[in-house]
């Protein structure tokens, strides 16, 4: 167990010990002093709206050991009490860069060979990261990343939480360029996922081919390349296979070799790829996963049930049946890239498997409820893209016999992509044969707009102004065997409407 002492915090941070002990070990981190327990170390993290460093004192009166804050004058304050309690202080100019530095250093005492995946993408991060942990579960005492907490404060805190793992999993998320690249130098991932490059953020970063461009940061990190991407979508296969010859290789060796892979863009001239610290590009070593392009996994024989997906999983000359406990075809490609990972790390097809079949979401992810009257609830609420949503339709669709009712709201960060993307929902919605649609939000009228001009049925739509509309809608309508699909971004907090509804109807 690679534990960190408070010499180690003061050298990664470049922080003052105010007082305490150097020799003290710190084996649990928190930024929450409603969770701490006795001997952790605490982490005051300033936001937009909340400063952590405030409550040092709060801190320690709940059982941190160690503090790490930022901005706090303690040259007037008493600290005899702390003292005598043997509490660690520790002063930092900046206690967000701190955790990241800290991360960093913990990362560092666990030598090259040990396995880090790195799951990111546009779509599917968490569900994938949680497969892939489950499968690697079957033989690893393995770390994932909890919940979505991938940015730039979770998963440095992930990271602090190695102890005796032999594997981690960890998500990285991102809206804007540099994001995954302050990220991938902290975590130094050994393998590399990419499950996709769609619309998400795409107002933050103005194309798909900038997504990805910010996604292949994940590279930089890297001592030795390894990825796995999704050979079915567009950009990352035309990655693959095209060579792009106008490059900055920022730190790069060996430049005459340089073999790099990009999407399709039209104009190369004016791209700016950096591939920072990668000795030799040309030796990237690209897995691929797919169902419609070959790959070296793959899907075949794919049944789409309405609670589960069957199929058998081709893994070179081996092919196993595989039962995913979630419907979806995106949940196929889920299992067959946490395969691929399986795999490489050495596991059986049995332990694939297995972990495949017993994996769980977590939780707003296709959440399925079947409630006392009948009504069957599917909340998948907690983030909405357009790639997201054309998922979750398809795999509402796949309900039988049932009245398919899908409560839409808005997607956010799309910026001048907004109305079209809307709008593609509601193609979406057609496609499906949807039979209502609820929609509420700004640019959700958008998807409204589209499936009337399809040929939507006018008597089975319904556009509301506000989230208790919607509710009192679905309260005075709905009926036994009917299947609700609640989709919006986060911000939207469509599944407080799920919450509500459930809670009135399942008693």
């Amino acid at each position: 167990m690679n534990n960190l002492t408070i010499k180690n915090l003061i050298e990664a941070s470049q922080g003052k010990l105010i007082i305490g002990n150097e020799k003290d070990e710190c084996v649990n981190f928190s930024k929450d002093t409603r969770e701490l327990e006795e001997g952790d170390t605490y982490v005051g993290i300033k936001g937009e709206n909340f400063d952590g460093n405030l409550l040092w004192e709060k801190a320690l009166e709940n059982g941190a050991r160690t503090i790490v804050v930022q901005g706090i004058n303690f040259e007037n304050i008493n600290l005899e009490k702390w003292k005598k309690e043997n509490k660690n202080i520790i002063l930092v100019e900046d206690s967000r860069k701190a955790l990241q530095d800290i991360a960093r250093f913990k990362r560092c005492l666990y030598d090259d060979n040990f396995p880090l995946v790195a799951v990111t993408g546009s779509v599917g991060k968490t569900s994938t990261k949680d497969m892939i942990a489950n499968v690697l579960g079957q033989k690893f005492r393995t770390l994932k990343t909890e919940g979505n907490h991938n940015n730039d404060i979770g998963l440095p805190f992930t990271i602090l939480k190695l102890k005796d793992e032999e594997v981690a999993v960890i998500e990285m998320g991102m809206n804007h360029f540099g994001e995954i690249r302050l990220l991938t130098n902290i975590a130094k991932p050994t393998i590399s996922v990419i499950t996709n490059i769609g619309t998400s953020h795409i107002g933050n970063l103005g194309s798909r081919e900038n997504i990805l461009k910010a996604k292949l940061e994940i590279l930089e990190g890297m001592k030795k390349p390894r990825i796995i991407i999704n050979e079915d979508n567009d950009l990352l296969r035309n990655w693959h296979k095209e060579n792009v010859s106008n490059i900055n290789t920022y730190g790069t060796k060996n430049v005459s070799n340089v073999d790099i892979h990009i999407c399709g863009i039209e104009n190369v001239s004016n791209l700016d790829i950096h591939t920072c610290g990668i000795e030799n590009v040309s030796n990237v070593d690209i897995h691929t996963y797919g169902i419609e392009n070959a790959s070296e996994v793959m899907a075949e024989n794919i049944e789409l049930k309405e609670v589960c997906s069957i199929f058998d999983c081709v893994i070179g000359n081996e092919k196993i049946k595989i039962r995913v406990p979630v419907n979806g075809i995106h949940f196929v490609y889920n299992a067959i890239c946490a395969a691929t990972v399986g795999k490489l790390l050495g596991l059986s097809c049995e332990e694939i498997k297995n972990g495949i079949e017993t994996f769980s979401l977590t939780k707003r992810r296709m959440d399925i409820t079947d409630l006392k009257n009948g009504v069957k609830i599917i909340n998948d609420a907690y983030n909405a893209s357009f790639e997201s949503m054309k998922a979750s339709l398809k795999s509402l669709s796949e309900y039988k016999n049932k009245r398919k009712i899908a409560v839409l709201g808005d997607m956010f960060e799309l910026g001048d992509y907004a109305e079209e993307l809307h709008k593609k929902v509601g193609q979406e919605v057609v496609k499906n044969n949807i039979d209502i649609l609820i929609c509420c939000g700004e640019n959700a009228k958008y998807i409204v707009e589209e499936a009337k001009n399809l040929g939507f049925n006018n008597n089975n739509v319904r556009y509301f102004n506000n989230k208790d509309e919607v509710l009192e809608c679905l309260l005075s309508n709905t009926k036994e065997n009917d299947v609700i699909l609640f989709k919006a971004s986060n911000g939207m907090k469509f599944f407080d409407i799920a919450n509500k509804y459930m809670a009135e109807k399942n008693i």
